[in-house]
C-alpha cells in the first residue's frame, strides 16, 4: 500500500471507525483497495446519498462511519446530509478526493472543484484540506473530533498532490 493511503486508513481505524461506505475514485484507489483487508467493514455502494443513508444507519445502530467519495459525491449527496444528519445531529466522516482544482486535467471537474468549498461552508460542514506534505493520518482524527464533537459531518477534501507527494 502506497504511504498516502496507509496514512488515511490508519488514521480511520484509529478513530475507531467500524463501517466504511464507498463510491470509486481513481484518486483513492489504493485507499479502497486495502479498506477490505482492514478491520472496517467496507460495503461499496452506487450513490453517494446511499453511502450517507448506510453510515447514519450504521451510526444509529453503535458504530462510527466514513463515507469515501469524489468531491463530486457532494453535490449528489446533499439532500440525506441535510434531511438526516444535519438535521438529528450524527456525526459522519467524510473523507473526500478534490477534483476539479491543482491543474485537473479533466473539464468536467472543475465545476465541482471550485463548489465544494462553498457548498460545505453553506451546510455548516467544517473541512479540512490534506495537500502534500500533509499528515493524512492526524487530519483525520482531527476531522472524526470535529464531527463527533459538534454532531454533523465534517470532511477531509484531499487535493491530488497528497497522493503525489514524498512520503
Amino acid at each position: 500500500m502506497n504511504m498516502a493511503a496507509k496514512e488515511i486508513l490508519q488514521g480511520m481505524i484509529e478513530c475507531g471507525i467500524e463501517v466504511a461506505a464507498s463510491v470509486p475514485c481513481v484518486n483513492l484507489s489504493a485507499l479502497l483497495t486495502n479498506l477490505d483487508a482492514s478491520p472496517i467493514r467496507h460495503i461499496a455502494v452506487s450513490r453517494e446519498e446511499e453511502g450517507v443513508g448506510l453510515c447514519a444507519g450504521a451510526y444509529l445502530g453503535g458504530a462510527k462511519s466514513a463515507l469515501i467519495m469524489q468531491n463530486s459525491g457532494l453535490g449528489n449527496s446533499i439532500n440525506a446530509l441535510a434531511s438526516l444528519d444535519l438535521l438529528y445531529g450524527i456525526p459522519l466522516l467524510m473523507i473526500m478526493s478534490h477534483r476539479g482544482v491543482e491543474n485537473e486535467s479533466v473539464c468536467a471537474q472543475i465545476p465541482m472543484g471550485k463548489l465544494t468549498i462553498p457548498l460545505l461552508n453553506d451546510l455548516a460542514i467544517p473541512y479540512i484540506e490534506l495537500e502534500a506534505g500533509g499528515d493524512g493520518l492526524h487530519t483525520i482524527e482531527d476531522a472524526w473530533r470535529l464531527a463527533e464533537e459538534r454532531q454533523r459531518p465534517s470532511a477531509v477534501l484531499i487535493k491530488p498532490s497528497y497522493w503525489r507527494g514524498d512520503r
